[in-house]
């Protein structure tokens, strides 16, 4: 399939297609020839892949990282598979929702008590939010 027909397929653009190409993601397409690229039909698939990792937290690097480890299943090594990544990623996540619960707690705490001037409230011992705090971060 040419580039627009796998591009089209996979929801990527062109750019995109190429970017991944050069990242060395997706291999380099055979040529017909008048010089057009031609990918296999499992090209949708990889980048379907790609895309799916990104939506899940993965960096390109780690989605890199992870179809290598697939396609050499040979050199697998302690903490290379999905299921260590996952777990990794996972514990990530779970740590960003906390962080992000007690900001949100902070915030509500925040209108609740209603501050509505940031010089005033930092002056005030009884503001819910954590100026001292920010100002040490």
């Amino acid at each position: 399939m040419r580039s627009s027909e796998l591009a089209a397929a996979a929801g990527v653009n062109l750019q995109t297609l190429r970017y991944y190409e050069r990242r060395g993601l997706l291999d380099e397409p055979a040529r017909s020839l008048g010089g057009h690229r031609t990918y296999p039909s499992e090209a949708v698939t990889t980048l379907r892949v790609i895309k799916a990792a990104q939506r899940l937290g993965f960096t390109l690097t780690e989605v890199s990282e992870l179809l290598d480890t697939a396609r050499h299943r040979h050199a697998l090594g302690e903490g290379a598979g999905l299921q260590a990544r996952a777990r990794e990623k996972l514990t990530a996540v779970e740590a960003k929702i906390a962080d992000l619960t007690v900001i949100a707690e902070t915030l509500r705490a925040g209108i609740t008590a209603g501050c509505n001037n940031l010089q005033t409230c930092a002056g005030d011992p009884n503001c819910p939010l954590p100026f001292p705090e920010i100002g040490q971060a």
